[in-house]
């Protein structure tokens, strides 16, 4: 806990001399709410380096950090018909099981598409070469793509994930958080804490599809992951190396458990800033 506590301190203003984070983000609403932490850091006076695709939705260039970025081999109307499909399948209200599978779909076909980023990144020389060059003292990124943790065991550099959930609850997971299956419900089940022995059963059989779930999900993401690093890796040897997580919603607001001292609730906006009122 010695290395997270030294990396919880470049958030705290007056502790740490200004320190270089290079952030691998997500696009859309993961976003905007990184973009804000961001912002906090420079005026703490760190040093940070965005490193976005040069299509995106919500990334550009900010006027206090620095940006870099990669070429990618798809386009504008590519990614807004990927969401497009996404958001329809969500609003569809389709019962379970037809739930899971058309959304298990997909989601991977929107994988798909942020997969296609990191392997633009670890195509292109010249930021490759920037990055190794760079000494940076960090990585903060958002785990879902698991490019940026691929990314920080490359370049051997200590890493904190900034989300807001993970397919699987792999969240609680890979830092190994208690996780009982009696009235901790499953992201496809859409019951609440209090379950019916059959919804039990019910979240029960989800845990169990998870495993296949999640495995089929990231195999190609973890086929790329074991190709860079040059060694078989799994998920949880993936992702149980961050040193920080900050989990970007209330403890409040979720189903009583335990958590381990390296997973920080620190709340936030999950959607763009509203416009105000009109008089």
């Amino acid at each position: 806990y010695l290395l997270a506590a030294s990396i919880f301190i470049l958030l705290i203003p007056g502790l740490s001399e200004g320190g270089k984070l290079l952030v691998v983000p997500m696009d859309g609403s993961h976003w905007l709410s990184m973009k804000q932490l961001v912002l906090k850091l420079m005026d703490r006076g760190h040093e940070v380096v965005v490193l976005i695709p040069e299509i995106s939705w919500q990334m550009g260039k900010g006027q206090s950090y620095t940006v870099k970025t990669y070429p990618v081999d798809y386009t504008l109307e590519d990614l807004d018909k990927s969401f497009a499909e996404y958001l329809s399948v969500h609003l569809s209200n389709q019962p379970f099981p037809m739930n899971v599978l058309t959304l298990y779909n997909v989601s991977k076909h929107t994988f798909g598409m942020f997969l296609s980023q990191c392997k633009n990144i670890f195509r292109s020389t010249e930021i490759m070469q920037y990055l190794n060059q760079s000494d940076f003292d960090a990585l903060l990124t958002d785990p879902i793509a698991l490019c940026g943790a691929t990314l920080a065991n490359y370049l051997s550099l200590p890493f904190v994930f900034f989300m807001r959930g993970f397919p699987c609850s792999l969240h609680y997971d890979a830092p190994q958080c208690p996780s009982p299956l009696s009235y901790v419900p499953r992201l496809f089940t859409f019951n609440s804490d209090n379950m019916t022995f059959f919804q039990r059963v019910e979240n029960a059989l989800i845990a169990l599809l998870e495993l296949v779930y999640c495995n089929g999900f990231y195999e190609e993401g973890l086929k790329l992951s074991s190709q860079i690093l040059q060694r078989d890796v799994s998920l949880l040897d993936l992702l149980n190396g961050a040193s920080i997580w900050l989990l970007r919603y209330d403890f409040v607001f979720e189903y009583v458990r335990p958590v381990m001292p390296n997973m920080v609730f620190i709340g936030g906006v999950n959607c763009a800033p509203g416009k105000p009122l009109p008089k």
